[in-house]
């Protein structure tokens, strides 16, 4: 254990990653991906109604097959971090230097998003406890109504504007509704509706600087700092994080099951919704199945995140055992939350109560968990807690892994040379102050109701790209690096099914990143995944003169600047034009319900 510490404090001052986990440190460390259900489990119910669940373990079953493929490209490479995008984008370098930055940047700004995401709902939590908006039944409220009954009357031009809007809708119904709205709008604590800045982003989104992003921006920071301490002081927090998070979240899930609360009509009759968010039964119509693929597409995001357990090969003791063990019993965990808690609310709950507004922006989630288990006004605001640092448990795993990735890459010469530098506690500080900076900007459009879907939905264009190349790379590695030691080796079969999921995924993608309310989110994913080309270019021709970093191969047994033969020919190219013909023609065939 002696030799363990002073090897990992020499090479901290080294400045390189210490070899401080087992795979449990990985487990943990990787254990805030199954919170991330609760970050999208309303927006999939409202866009794929009754089939929710049912897009949830199907993406779930995608995600723990394709993690094969990465468990065994990660057991290739024993000295490098920054997980599966970084050990599968060396499968591509022989065939176009251009392609294996396009990964590893991918991955990065699908995965990065978390901390912007998660943040902006951590805020909201907050902001309910101290600063509630009062709900339109609440005493308070009809107080106020009937102290300003006479405000609004009958012949009021509002009264008439609201029955135009409401078709059906008699006139005391409608000074009813406008009283109620009045008074949680004078009620409101004027923090809630604060804005220091609000500006549009040509193309993007709408940024507000708010309550919200300067919350979240505190929360990010306080992460930040637990870990700047290095990695064995992430997964120690993380552990007890986890414990305290998914043991609850577990039961919550179980005990309407065998309370027997799931109503069967709940469960079946599967088909879409009319349209998104719309609460009436759909018909497997080309509208149907585009809501279904969207909620797919979206789903990925989540479920085949566990990835991220392979993210710290260069900080495991023994990367030949540990980096197997460390993906597969993620996995495991994840199938059993992904499987349970969508099931767990949705058979208790139905379509319609999924479309609840704090269901779909996330910020109701705790009170919904409350109701599974019939929690009084105690249990559910320690479930609002609970939700913060299940929220915390998913951000600090996703610092964790996207700036490994960032430093990794730096090091193997596909990113700028800044990111290569950790500190004395082995942690990739520079990284993770870009991660910061860029999430900063993130966390101003998430603030906004409207642009957390849009940064959810673009970052996942970077990732199912990731996910394509690096599934292909499985074969490609097997092709031409067949003579390397592989310390797991997935079957065959397995790899060739997961190359067809990555077709599968390119069609998620060309027919579901329009669902989300942004019929452009598609082409800015790809103009975003696009900038790191002018950045690789620099590095690599300007800064490195056209040279890689010395060793960045050496797991490959290559030396200096030698790739290696093409032994795969032209199949790499021709998986990348058919790939990109599948979400193309996907695109045009798959469109919303009118």
């Amino acid at each position: 254990m002696t030799d363990v510490v002073e090897a990992g404090i020499a090479s901290g001052t080294e400045g390189k990653l210490v070899r401080a986990l087992d795979w449990k440190g990985a487990f943990w460390v990787a254990a805030g991906v199954p919170p991330l259900v609760l970050f999208s489990i309303g927006g999939i119910a409202g866009t794929t109604g009754k089939l929710a669940f049912v897009v949830w373990i199907i993406s779930m079953v995608m995600g723990f097959l394709q993690s094969f493929t990465y468990a065994e490209i990660a057991g290739m490479f024993g000295n490098k971090s920054g997980g599966a995008s970084v050990y599968g984008a060396t499968a591509w370098l022989r065939y176009s230097k251009f392609i294996a930055p396009l990964s590893v940047w991918c991955n990065w700004f699908a995965w990065s998003p978390v901390l912007s995401l998660g943040c902006a709902i951590a805020a909201g939590y907050i902001l309910n406890a101290f600063y509630p908006i009062p709900a339109a039944d609440s005493q308070m409220v009809l107080d106020w109504i009937a102290a300003h009954a006479a405000s609004i009357t009958a012949d009021s031009p509002r009264v008439a504007e609201y029955i135009a809007a409401h078709a059906g809708t008699t006139p005391d119904d409608a000074v009813k509704a406008l009283l109620s709205t009045d008074g949680v709008a004078a009620l409101t604590p004027a923090i809630r509706n604060w804005s220091l800045v609000t500006f549009n982003i040509p193309f993007l989104a709408t940024a507000n600087i708010n309550a919200t992003f300067f919350i979240g921006g505190i929360l990010m920071l306080i992460i930040f700092a637990i870990q700047h301490r290095g990695i064995s002081e992430t997964a120690s927090v993380q552990k007890w994080l986890a414990i305290i998070v998914l043991v609850p979240l577990l039961i919550i899930g179980l005990y309407p099951i065998v309370s027997g609360q799931i109503l069967a009509t709940n469960v079946t009759g599967l088909v879409p919704p009319t349209a998104a968010y719309a609460a009436a039964d759909g018909t497997w119509s080309n509208g149907g199945w585009t809501l279904f693929l969207g909620g797919l597409y979206i789903a990925a995001w989540s479920t085949y995140g566990f990835e991220t357990a392979v993210c710290y090969t260069r900080e495991l003791k023994n990367p030949k055992t540990d980096t197997f063990k460390a993906i597969f019993y993620s996995g495991l965990a994840c199938c059993l939350f992904f499987f349970l808690v969508p099931f767990a609310f949705q058979g208790v709950l139905g379509h319609a109560g999924m479309l609840a507004p704090g269901i779909v922006d996330g910020t109701g989630v705790a009170e919904a968990l409350g109701g599974l288990i019939g929690a009084g006004r105690v249990v559910t605001q320690l479930l609002v807690v609970l939700m913060i640092m299940a929220l915390f448990l998913a951000i600090m795993t996703a610092m964790a892994g996207s700036s490994r990735t960032l430093y990794q890459g730096s090091k193997d010469g596909w990113l700028p040379k800044y990111l290569d530098h950790v500190n004395e506690n082995g942690a990739p500080t520079r990284a993770m102050w870009t991660d910061f900076a860029f999430n900063l900007f993130l966390l101003a459009i998430a603030s906004d109701v409207g642009g957390y879907f849009f940064v959810l939905a673009v970052s996942n264009v970077g990732y199912i790209i990731f996910n394509f190349l690096n599934l292909n790379s499985g074969w490609i590695h097997r092709v031409d690096s067949g003579h390397i030691e592989r310390p797991w080796k997935a079957p065959t079969w397995l790899i060739g099914l997961n190359t067809v999921l990555a077709f599968v995924n390119a069609l998620f993608l060309g027919a579901g990143a329009k669902v989300w309310g942004y019929s452009n989110a598609l082409w800015v994913g790809f103009i975003f995944a696009a900038l790191i080309l002018p950045v690789f270019a620099y590095r690599h021709y300007v800064r490195d003169g056209g040279k890689f970093p010395a060793g960045a191969m050496e797991d490959l047994g290559l030396v200096g600047q030698d790739l290696g033969v093409k032994k795969a020919g032209i199949l790499p190219y021709l998986a990348l034009a058919g790939g990109l013909a599948i979400v193309l023609i996907a695109n045009v065939i798959f469109q919303l319900p009118a």
